[in-house]
Parts: C-alpha cells; structure tokens; sequence
C-alpha cells in the first residue's frame, strides 16, 4: 500500500490502543495516516452527512463510528471486520439518583441520552420497550460528559451513559438502574456491537481488504507490546485515571477486535434487524454487511 489516508477516531483509550501501532508507522506496508480525533457522535454525522469544509478532518476515509448509523451510511461506506468495538458485559448504562429503582419507575420519565444515532440509544429503546410498562417519557440529547451531573442534580430522571462511565458513575453518588447490555446478552446471547471501523466504498474492493489487514495487524501488534502504546494513550485520555483508561481498553479491545467473526456479524446484524422492526433504522439489504 501508499499514499497517505486520512482517518478519524476517538481519543477513547480503546480507539488509541487500537491504532498506536499504525498511526506511528509500526505497521509493515501500510500507508502513513493523517488522524483527526472526533468523538463519535461527531463521526456519525460526518459520515451521514458529508464532508465540512468548516471541520478539518471530516473527509476522512476511514472513520469510527457506531454501528447504529450503518443503515444511513453502507451506500457510501463499507464495514471493516476489525477494529472495532463488541463484547460482552460492556454495554450502556441507565442511571438514576435514586437507590432501588426499576424498569417501572421509568414510565413516563425523561431520560438523557448521548445521541439518538447511537449504538446505545438502540439498545436502550429496545429494553424499554421489552421492560417499561407505557414507555419512557421525554429523551432528550445530552453531550455524554453533562449525563451524570444532570442525572445527579434532578435536571433528568434517568440518563444513558457509555464508556468509562462503567467505572465511574458512583463518584457522582448514582445508582445503576439497569444493564442495556445484560439485557441484549440474555435475550440474544450475542455480542454487544458498539463502535464499528468503515471506509469509504470508492477506495475499491482491494484497497479496502488491505486497510482492514492493516487494522488487524495494527490491533495484534498493540496487544503484542501494550506498554507501547501507554503514552499515547494517556496523552488523549487526560482525564481518565491510568487504572481507568485500562479498564476500558480491557473491556471493549478483544478477540471482536481482531475480527467480527460468525457471532459479531450475527449481533450486528440482529442489532439493526430488531432496530428496523421498532421503526429506530431503515431495514438493511442481504449484502449491506459485506466487503466489497
């Protein structure tokens, strides 16, 4: 491979282990990166949405992004099968002030969520819909980092939280209502998909085999020597306590990493089948899920 690609992640310690390797030219024959850091609910848009000449970075050819927008997207994007985000006991979270509540004590309630375009919003709706008698009342879209103090303060009743907010939630004094990802694990034992790696469908079919070997290669060299990539890591995770920034990449970097598999297709796509049945995402076609 040559020429330079330009790429968007997140600055999540799990995105940073991922792809220390390959943004620092460890990997043989793969083509230098120009990285753009973008939260994901940000990557969704540019990849939904288009190209900003206001927002550098957001022509990128590879980009991070959750699997609930790939309905919108497969026309342009192709899904690699590494990379990526799955695993199990890591989904989202419902939190509440109060000790004690249940599934019930949402009806009607107003809720915080991190986007509507999310991986977490889609197994959020479809808990409710399975678990609270009426439905959830109001939701509203929170910035992921104001979900717990809007939680804790009263301004919500409940909020959606992802990522590291696993570790971090009872600092803010809240209680853990329920486990979106218990729920999709029991009722389907599959996978949680979180976070998929895509690419623009107009590289060509052989250009974007190679980016996903390079992924993979990128993700067996991290867990190689995973002392290597700890400052870059921490460089973009400032805010994380070391210890938590570990916790994280040992919860959502794994075997679905290296490669989706027979069971990460299936929780993908079960994941946007049930979706398209409750109306979340349009329906996808046989092939959506296949490398060009």
């Amino acid at each position: 491979m040559s020429d330079r690609l330009r790429i968007a992640f997140s600055p999540c310690p799990n995105d940073t282990f991922v792809f220390h390797a390959w943004a620092h030219g460890l990997v043989p024959g793969a083509p230098e990166l120009d990285v753009t850091f973008a939260d994901i609910d940000v990557t969704n848009r540019w990849a939904e949405h288009g190209a900003s000449p206001q927002e550098p970075g957001s022509d990128a050819d590879v980009l991070k992004v959750s699997y609930a927008v790939l309905p919108w997207i497969l026309d342009e994007y192709a899904l690699l099968p590494c990379g990526g985000a799955l695993g199990r006991g890591c989904g989202p979270l419902v939190l509440t002030a109060e000790p004690g509540s249940g599934p019930a004590d949402l009806r009607g309630r107003t809720v915080a969520v991190p986007s509507k375009r999310s991986t977490a919003y889609l197994l959020f709706r479809l808990w409710a819909a399975a678990e609270v008698p009426g439905g959830v009342g109001d939701v509203v879209v929170l910035p992921f980092h104001e979900i717990m103090p809007a939680v804790r303060e009263g301004r919500v009743d409940a909020g959606l939280v992802i990522h590291e907010a696993r570790f971090t939630y009872q600092d803010y004094g809240l209680h853990r209502l329920a486990d979106m990802g218990e729920h999709w694990e029991e009722t389907t034992g599959l996978p949680i998909p979180l976070g998929a790696i895509v690419a623009k469908r107009s590289l060509g079919g052989e250009r974007i085999r190679e980016l996903a070997e390079a992924a993979r290669e990128s993700v067996r060299m991290a867990w190689d020597d995973p002392e290597a990539s700890r400052s870059y890591v921490r460089e973009h995770a400032q805010e994380l306590d070391p210890a938590v920034a570990d916790q994280h990449i040992g919860l959502y970097v794994n075997e679905f990493t290296a490669d989706l598999g027979e069971s990460g297709y299936a929780a993908v796509r079960g994941l946007l089948t049930r979706a398209a049945a409750e109306g979340l995402v349009p329906p996808l076609g046989p092939d959506a899920l296949r490398l060009p």
